[in-house]
């Protein structure tokens, strides 16, 4: 029982952080090509609606969720605060309506594997065997 517990307190810390700098990646519906870093990011600001010549709906997570966090950080280079100042001046001038936001990775992959057109972005951990990454970092 010792010995678990020191396992724990000496490894503990390093698996959390090895969870949460946990890659990312984009997943869409089978019907999508794999696509670059300019374009996911056009599309999640509203300024494209397609990938490939085909129509696109990106998902979100909902605001303070850690991987919206890092997708927010590593591929849109903005943080919660620019990201929402941006689409409230979007919307303001008629320009669109941000992403819609699902709760969790599961029901980003349950939209992407069911929505013609549909991307989103997981951890690695949770994609499902034979899905279509689109984009990964």
């Amino acid at each position: 029982m010792r010995k678990l517990l020191i396992t724990l307190f000496l490894f503990g810390p390093f698996s959390v952080s090895l969870h949460a700098d946990e890659a990312l990646v984009l997943i869409g519906h089978s019907t999508l090509q794999k696509t670059d870093l300019a374009t996911l990011q056009r599309l999640y600001r509203g300024r494209v609606v397609s990938l490939n010549q085909q129509a696109a709906t990106p998902f979100n997570l909902p605001p303070g969720h850690p991987l919206r966090e890092q997708f927010l950080d590593n591929i849109l280079t903005q943080n919660e605060e620019q990201y929402s100042a941006y689409w409230l001046v979007r919307r303001y001038v008629g320009k669109g309506t941000p992403p819609q936001e699902l709760s969790s990775p599961e029901e980003i992959i349950r939209a992407v594997s069911t929505i013609p057109g549909a991307v989103g972005y997981v951890p690695l951990s949770k994609v499902p065997a034979g899905s279509n990454i689109i984009f990964k970092r």
